[in-house]
């Protein structure tokens, strides 16, 4: 009696490309090795896709928790379709991973660029983000069921077995991808050429393990189809990466509505400078152009303009200048130099130190000639120290030794990014003002930047709610400020661009708070102001005062309730 095949003794048709050992061009043993290299590197490529969608959007949108949350839940929903859908490719296994990869490289590559492009031109980026997440998570969950069946094809083993060796592979390839893209491709190469060089990267594994090693078992057209797709991909990567320096200056020209005239990503964030040198006046080129008043934006945030510096930074610093005495302040933030230039305008100001964690923006207000020239050189004072820490970090560790060697600060300015974006979720906690209540002297002022009262109250008096929580009495106050294209101070408009509404630009908000109800005054020694004076200061605080919310709880490290 002669013994049933297996295959049919399993129950189990194998699919056509299944059956037989393939031709390859070298040993089993090394054949494996060479796809397991290719399932590191692929997954190495895919978990940079993710890694730099995260934080694109986060840095476009804001909020990093809701961007990431969406990016990688959406990823991992598309890639268990991917898997279902790639069921009907393992027929023909080494074609449908070969398409599949050069696909992934190209909609990996370019994902940070259509991303750029979306938040530029249309006013939004999450249509896009989404739709990237989808596409590029169904694309890599398509990889595992064609890579096991291609693994199996060299040497059939234990499905138990094959998936271990797939699913090390894959692991170790994510590790190292994850640890590649912060320390490697984004200080080095940036987002736009990252993702770029990344698909690059994708694009010669895929087709080299596919022609290279299972090519003799192909059809002369679909090798000859292969080769041109991956080519092509190959040839538009390279296109786009020579492209990306014309393509982020035009992008940039389009978010910030002016030519950026400096633009750095440093350690922390993107710096971008735009505008002339000359103060608050627009200037003119070399070639004759006006440009405009410049401006300073952080991570995409208009940070500070030369056209109303001067009302943001009035009313954040004055009203706590004139409580009590102020011989020792603290700037929380500010490595614009712009608070301690207000600040220097009082001559009983013994000591300012600004505390910020990138160096590099501090570097530049000293050298710009234009930011220099719009904080008049305060960082140059012999009164200014400007320490680079992180300020959460700095308060715990080291603030304390100075205030047992100096005495405690009588004012502390909280000059800090809004609290809607999460990365500085904890410098608006509990616990951060409870720092900041440590080192400040009995009779001293806390003032805070607390977001725009009318775009987001919700934001504005949970900051409200957790100072008073940190056990200090507060007094909230709002600024009026200009209508700008883009929202004025730190805070950015909601509708994704930074082209904020009129809510969103009308008002600063802040709360002067201390261990007594701090007075909300203008002291009759406070310099000569431009924009702020005694009425504008009762008419913010009344109009809050009728506004507030009851009940609001506070925000603490473990329990943010702040949002975009």
């Amino acid at each position: 009696m002669i013994d049933p095949p297996a295959a049919l003794t399993s129950g189990a048709r194998k699919p056509p490309e299944i059956v037989g050992s393939p031709r390859l061009p070298v040993p089993a043993g090394i054949g494996r090795l060479l796809v397991l290299a290719v399932v590191f590197l692929c997954a190495a490529c895919g978990l940079v896709y993710e890694l730099e969608l995260v934080a694109l959007s986060t840095y476009l949108v804001g909020d990093s928790v809701t961007q990431a949350s969406v990016v990688l839940s959406v990823m991992v929903f598309a890639m268990g379709v991917g898997s279902l859908l790639a069921k009907r490719l393992r027929c023909r296994a080494a074609v449908g991973f070969g398409a599949v990869e050069a696909a992934l490289a190209l909609t990996g590559g370019v994902s940070a660029m259509a991303l750029y492009a979306s938040f530029a031109w249309c006013g939004q980026s999450r249509p896009a983000m989404v739709g990237f997440s989808l596409l590029i998570g169904v694309l890599i969950g398509a990889e595992v069921p064609l890579l096991m069946t291609l693994i199996q094809r060299i040497r059939d083993q234990d499905a138990g077995g094959a998936v271990a060796d797939l699913f090390a592979a894959d692991y170790v390839g994510a590790l190292v991808g994850g640890l590649a893209f912060p320390f490697l491709l984004l200080p080095v190469l940036g987002q736009l050429t990252g993702a770029l060089v990344t698909g690059g990267v994708n694009a010669v594994a895929g087709g080299a393990l596919v022609l290279g090693l299972f090519g003799r078992d192909l059809s002369p057209r679909a090798r000859r189809s292969l080769l041109a797709a991956n080519i092509l991909v190959l040839v538009l990567l390279a296109a786009c990466t020579a492209l990306a320096g014309p393509f982020e200056r035009a992008a940039r020209e389009a978010v910030y509505a002016a030519e950026p005239r400096v633009a750095l990503q440093t350690d922390v964030q993107e710096v971008v400078l735009t505008g002339g040198t000359g103060g608050g006046r627009a200037g003119r080129s070399g070639g004759g152009a006006v440009r405009a008043p410049l401006a300073l934006y952080l991570d995409g945030r208009l940070r500070a303009s030369a056209t109303d510096a001067f009302r943001y930074r009035e009313a954040l610093v004055h009203p706590a200048m004139a409580g009590g005495p102020h011989g020792r302040v603290l700037v929380l933030g500010g490595g614009d130099g712009l608070a301690a230039r207000e600040l220097l305008r009082y001559d009983d100001v013994e000591s300012v130190t600004v505390v910020d964690r990138d160096s590099a923006l501090v570097r530049l207000a000293r050298t710009d000639p234009g930011l220099a020239r719009l904080n008049r050189h305060a960082l140059d004072s012999p009164r200014v120290r400007a320490v680079t820490a992180d300020v959460f970090d700095w308060l715990r560790r080291d603030a304390r030794h100075e205030v047992r060697r100096d005495g405690p600060y009588d004012v502390i300015l909280a000059d800090l990014p809004d609290p809607a974006v999460t990365t500085g979720a904890k410098l608006y906690s509990q616990e951060f003002y409870g720092l900041a209540a440590r080192v400040l002297a009995p009779d001293g002022r806390l003032a805070v930047h607390a977001g725009p009262p009318r775009a987001r109250p919700r934001n504005f008096w949970t900051v409200e709610a957790t100072l008073r929580a940190a056990g200090l009495r507060t007094v909230p106050y709002r600024m009026p400020g200009r209508l700008h294209t883009f929202s004025g101070g730190p805070d950015r408009g909601q509708n994704g661009a930074g082209k904020a509404s009129p809510e969103a630009v009308r008002y600063w908000g802040f709360v002067l708070a201390g261990r007594g109800t701090p007075p909300l005054e203008l002291s009759p020694d406070t310099p000569p102001l431009r924009a702020l004076t005694p009425a504008v200061l009762r008419s913010g605080r009344l109009a809050l005062d009728r506004a507030r919310p009851p009940g609001l709880p506070p925000s603490t490290l473990v329990h943010p309730r702040y949002g975009g």
